[in-house]
């Protein structure tokens, strides 16, 4: 997924799409630690990709008004 891509996603999708990667995340540890992975470096992209929408909530956050509600 790329930054461009994500920027162009709403507050509410990219919140979405964050619970969603980490719930892949977290299925993919789990089965990880019971057998080998198909993709081991699944997680490694993921974990990337929860970053880049942590950063761009962020930045979107403190580009906000100091009165708006988040």
């Amino acid at each position: 997924m790329k930054a461009e891509d994500i920027r162009a996603l709403s507050d509410d999708e990219l919140r979405a799409k964050l619970a969603e990667l980490a719930e892949e995340r977290f299925r993919l540890r789990f089965r990880g630690a019971t057998q080998p992975l198909d993709d081991p470096l699944r997680l490694r992209a993921l974990r990337k990709d929860i970053a880049r929408l942590n950063t761009i909530l962020r930045e979107r956050a403190l580009r906000a008004p100091a009165g708006a509600a988040r």
